[in-house]
């Protein structure tokens, strides 16, 4: 039995649900970003049990199909830009189609109309935010980054990176040594 659960975005989120699972002894396949496959079938007390259980740690569990489909989106998305190394899909439409099995258009569609914003947007936002984490732990250049998120180049990286905080990446970089400078001042 497949249960659909919502916010589940980073590995600590899929180490609650399996503790949540575990203490309620239900016995799993798999626990993926926003997707878990129980071996039993849950009973309605259970299901509102493991309903209150996510609650607690922030997560939430899902029964309508578009918004487990918008859920699946912006995993897939997440999962794309924060934790794949290899190579992108040249056309992220064609992979997300594939991947869901529905019509990239349908998908973009119910997107947009859900969230209020499109999935390139949702895709742009989280590429920057990737691009800020990578530039405070200060290990890789520029162009490395660039390389990593798959921008076409290091000019197409910063001008996403300006339009969306209003900031160079390297003023961004500087703010953030300047904020250790005072702090050792202190």
């Amino acid at each position: 039995m497949k249960i659909h659960i919502k916010y589940m975005v980073s590995t600590r989120c899929k180490m609650a649900v399996r503790d949540i699972l575990r203490n309620m002894n239900l016995h799993f396949v798999q626990v993926e970003l926003g997707e878990v496959d129980i071996m039993e079938t849950l009973t309605p007390a259970q299901r509102d049990l493991i309903r209150a259980e996510l609650r607690k740690t922030g997560l939430e569990l899902m029964d309508e199909k578009k918004d487990i489909l918008i859920e699946k989106i912006k995993n897939a998305v997440i999962e794309m830009v924060h934790y794949t190394e290899a190579q992108q899909v040249k056309n992220f439409s064609d992979h997300l189609a594939a991947k869901l099995n529905y019509d990239y258009t349908y998908l973009s569609n119910l997107f947009s109309e859900t969230t209020g914003t499109t999935i390139e947007r949702f895709i742009i936002n989280h590429k920057i935010e990737r691009v800020k984490e990578l530039l405070v732990y200060d290990e890789l250049s520029l162009t490395e980054i660039a390389y990593r998120l798959h921008y076409s180049s290091v000019a197409h990286l910063s001008n996403q990176f300006k339009k969306v905080t209003g900031l160079t990446p390297t003023f961004f970089k500087q703010l953030k040594h300047k904020r250790l400078e005072g702090l050792e001042n202190v």
